[in-house]
């Protein structure tokens, strides 16, 4: 690769929307550089001069070009390496845009709604926690008997449920609040285990208990951004 066609990715070790980027990377097989970014004290000038509108990761920078939020550089991603093996998004439009609806339910609505039913306070709790079942519920619905929402391998929905996938039992175990549970879900627990246990996405998966405690010190009270 030459230094136009050079990859870099500006992340943050644990953070779901960075990783959303380097699970994509590893499954289409793209090298690429990593920069880990502190973006809660001393961001870079290089990130400031490459996403100078919102200052945070991630940010892709492809032959001196950058792109921000997370499944936009998933899209950018996938449409810049159509040659290689492992489609993220359906070649069907219906399908396609089908995938773009449920990730930005995923995006929009679910994640943090999940987060909130779990740090929430108790006397909302109650409130918080029916509203995650029941978008556990439509993920439920929508995932059926697939091995992953986009079918027979993992797409562009799993990649945006990856916060479901490992980072909501996570928040779990720190939070002392469970939602997601093989007997409630059966559907995403099973679809939750075989996508962690892929090599690619455990390959750049934070460590669980380092995550545990930034959880329990840092983010009581407030979802993470993306």
């Amino acid at each position: 690769m030459n230094q136009e066609e050079q990859v870099k990715l500006f992340g943050l070790w644990g953070s779901p929307f960075s990783k959303r980027v380097e699970m994509v990377l590893k499954l289409k097989g793209i090298p690429y550089d990593y920069i880990e970014e502190d973006v809660y004290g001393n961001k870079s000038p290089m990130l400031l001069k490459y996403n100078p509108i919102h200052k945070k990761v991630p940010v892709l920078v492809h032959g001196g070009k950058s792109i921000a939020e997370s499944l936009v550089i998933v899209e950018y991603i996938e449409e810049t390496w159509k040659t290689t093996s492992h489609a993220i998004l359906p070649q069907d439009p219906y399908e396609r845009a089908m995938a773009r609806f449920w990730a930005k339910y995923v995006d929009d609505k679910v994640m943090l709604t999940l987060w909130k039913a779990c740090w929430a306070p108790e006397t909302e709790r109650e409130k918080e926690m029916k509203e995650a079942y029941e978008c556990l519920k439509c993920l439920e619905k929508e995932l059926g008997d697939k091995s992953f929402f986009g079918g027979e391998t993992i797409g562009f929905v799993d990649i945006a449920a990856d916060f479901i996938g490992y980072w909501l039992g996570i928040v779990q175990e720190a939070s002392g609040v469970t939602i997601m549970t093989a007997d409630k879900f059966p559907k995403l627990h099973r679809w939750s285990e075989d996508f962690v246990g892929n090599n690619f996405i455990k390959e750049v998966l934070p460590p669980k208990q380092k995550l545990v405690a930034v959880f329990k010190a840092q983010f009581g009270g407030g979802a993470t951004s993306k």
